[in-house]
C-alpha cells in the first residue's frame, strides 16, 4: 500500500496515467456493472494523486481523470455518431474523442481551487475538495445547455447511501460518496496521527450509517388509488423509423397492439412513436383517442408538434418535441432540454450540411417554455420528462411534488447495444427516488420500465424486442424534502 501511494502521490505521467484509470474505474459503478466500490476507490485514487503535487501536474492529473471517465462511460456518443450519423470510422472517433476532452475540463477546476487554497488545511482534502467534486459535477449540469450525465451519486442507488437521495437528489449521494473517498484517503496518508484517523472512522461512520437510517423513512406513503399501465414498446429500428414507407406499418403496429390493451387506465407510446407532424397524424390520432374514451382509457405519445408563432412582428414556424394525452381530458407537454446535434445543433448556419450527423431526422427543434404546467389526464396528474430530460435533477423536482406520477418516454435507438441505455435507465430510477413518485418508462426499443417510488424497478422489458408491457402504479400522498425543496420555490 505505502509503495502503491508513494506512486500515485509522486509528480510524472505514470501518476498521470493512474488518474486516468480512476476515472475510467468510475464507470464500472454504474449500471450495468453496478460495481458500487469503484467511484469510492477511484476519489480516493484522485485525492492522493492531488495531496503533493504541483499546480500544474495537478491540473493534468485532474484532466486525465475526467478525460478517463467520459472515454469509458460516454463511449455511446460514438454510436450516434457513427451508425445513425453516417459519419466515417475514423470520423465519429474523432468527434467522440473531442466530446471527452472538452468535458473533462470541468475537472480542472476542484483541483485547481483546491491545490491553490485547500490543500493545505487540515482537512482540506477530507472535507473541502468533496465540496469541490460537487461543485464541478453541478456546473456541468447546466453549463452550456449541462451534460448530467455520470454523477457518481447514480452508483449507489442501491447502497446505504441511497438514504441521502430523498434529502438532497441525486447531488447528495455525489458528496457522501466523495466524503467517504475523502475519509478513507485521509486513514490511509495519516496511519501515524491518532486524531485524524479518528476522524475518518467518525466520518464513515455518520455517512454510512446515517444513509442507512435514512433508508428506512418512508417519506411519502400510497393514497390507495391505483391505476393501471400499458406501455407499447414498437423497437423499430432507427434506420427504418422515418422512411416513407414504413409510415403506415408503423400506425398499424401501434394500432393493433393498443387495441389488444384498451381497458388500461393510461396506454403509452414512446417519444416520437408517431414518425410524423402531430398537424399530419390528427386523422389517426383522433380514431385512437376516441377508441381510448370508449375503454375509459387515455392515449399518451410522442409525436413531432408544429406551431406557427409571432415573432418580432414576423411570422414564423417552429417544431417542438412533444407528449400528448387524449382521452377524456386533453393535454400537450413541449420538450425543455433539447439534445445538442441530436434535436437542434448547435452554429447552425457553419454546421449543417458537413455531415449526415448535422442532418439528422428531426434536428431542429425548438424547446418549450419553462412554465409550462403538468400533463393532466382524468386519471392522474403527470409530470412529463422527454428522453433526455430525465437526466437533470432539478427538471423533475420543480414539480414532482405536485404531480402523482412521473413519466418519461424515450428512443433509446440512438444508444444502440451500448451501455447508454442502462444508464439512462438508473438515472430514471434515481429521478423516482428522489420525489416519492412511481415513474413510467416508456421506451421504442427498451428498456422499458415500471419503477416504484423508491427507485425499485417492478418490471421491465426486454431490450430489442416488440413487446408491450403492462402492470400497476401506486398513486403516492406527501412528499420528501427534496420534493418539498423544489415546490417551494417555485
Amino acid at each position: 500500500m505505502e509503495k502503491l501511494l508513494q506512486i500515485i502521490t509522486r509528480p510524472g505521467r505514470l501518476g498521470h496515467f493512474i488518474a486516468f484509470l480512476c476515472g475510467a474505474a468510475v464507470t464500472l459503478s454504474f449500471a450495468p456493472f453496478d460495481f458500487w466500490p469503484a467511484g469510492i476507490i477511484a476519489v480516493t485514487g484522485l485525492i492522493a494523486g492531488l495531496s503533493k503535487v504541483e499546480l500544474k501536474q495537478g491540473l493534468w492529473r485532474s484532466y486525465c481523470y475526467g478525460f478517463g471517465l467520459f472515454i469509458g462511460g460516454a463511449s455511446w456518443v460514438y454510436v450516434s455518431i457513427h451508425e445513425y450519423g453516417n459519419a466515417p470510422v475514423v470520423l465519429a472517433a474523432f468527434f467522440t474523442l473531442l466530446f471527452c476532452l472538452v468535458l473533462a475540463l470541468f475537472y480542472m477546476i476542484p483541483a485547481y481551487i483546491h491545490i491553490r487554497w485547500s490543500r493545505a488545511l487540515p482537512l482540506g482534502s477530507a472535507i473541502i475538495f468533496p465540496l469541490l467534486y460537487l461543485f464541478g459535477e453541478w456546473l456541468r449540469s447546466w453549463f452550456l445547455t449541462g451534460f448530467p450525465w455520470l454523477y457518481l451519486g447514480y452508483g449507489h442507488l442501491n447502497t446505504a447511501l441511497a438514504g441521502w437521495v430523498p434529502i438532497g437528489g441525486v447531488w447528495a449521494a455525489t458528496l457522501a460518496t466523495t466524503l467517504t473517498a475523502g475519509a478513507i484517503a485521509l486513514m490511509l496518508q495519516t496511519q501515524k496521527n491518532a486524531a485524524q484517523q479518528l476522524y475518518a472512522i467518525a466520518s464513515l461512520c455518520l455517512i454510512w450509517g446515517g444513509g442507512y437510517w435514512l433508508n428506512s423513512i418512508e417519506w411519502v406513503k400510497p393514497s390507495g388509488k391505483t391505476l393501471s399501465v400499458a406501455m407499447i414498446q414498437p423497437n423499430i429500428p432507427q434506420q427504418l423509423k422515418w422512411r416513407p414507407e414504413q409510415l403506415q406499418p408503423t400506425l398499424k403496429l401501434l394500432a393493433d397492439d393498443s387495441a389488444k390493451v384498451w381497458g388500461h387506465d393510461l396506454v403509452i407510446w414512446p417519444e416520437a412513436a408517431v414518425p410524423m407532424l402531430y398537424q399530419r397524424a390528427k386523422p389517426f390520432l383522433k380514431t385512437m383517442s376516441a377508441q381510448a374514451r370508449q375503454h375509459n382509457s387515455t392515449l399518451i405519445t410522442g409525436i413531432p408538434y408544429r406551431r406557427n408563432i409571432t415573432d418580432n412582428g414576423k411570422q414564423r414556424t417552429i417544431f417542438h418535441n412533444s407528449i400528448v394525452a387524449s382521452g377524456a381530458e386533453q393535454s400537450i407537454y413541449f420538450k425543455q432540454r433539447l439534445v445538442p446535434f441530436g434535436e437542434y445543433v448547435p452554429l447552425e448556419s457553419v454546421l449543417r450540411g458537413v455531415i449526415d450527423f448535422f442532418d439528422m431526422p428531426m434536428s431542429n427543434f425548438r424547446p418549450g417554455d419553462s412554465n409550462q404546467s403538468l400533463l393532466i389526464t382524468d386519471q392522474a396528474k403527470l409530470l412529463p420528462l422527454i428522453c433526455y430530460e430525465v437526466v437533470y435533477p432539478d427538471l423533475s423536482q420543480r414539480h414532482a411534488a405536485n404531480s402523482d406520477l412521473l413519466l418519461t418516454v424515450s428512443n433509446d435507438a440512438w444508444f444502440g447495444a451500448s451501455i447508454g441505455p442502462l444508464q439512462h435507465l438508473q438515472m430514471a430510477q434515481m429521478r423516482a427516488l428522489e420525489n416519492g413518485r412511481w415513474m413510467l418508462r416508456a421506451t421504442n426499443n427498451g428498456v422499458s420500465a415500471i419503477i416504484d417510488h423508491r427507485g425499485r424497478i417492478v418490471q421491465q422489458s426486454e431490450q430489442f424486442q416488440h413487446q408491450t408491457l403492462t402492470g400497476s402504479v401506486d398513486i403516492m400522498q406527501g412528499t420528501t424534502p427534496w420534493a418539498r425543496l423544489g415546490s417551494a420555490v417555485q
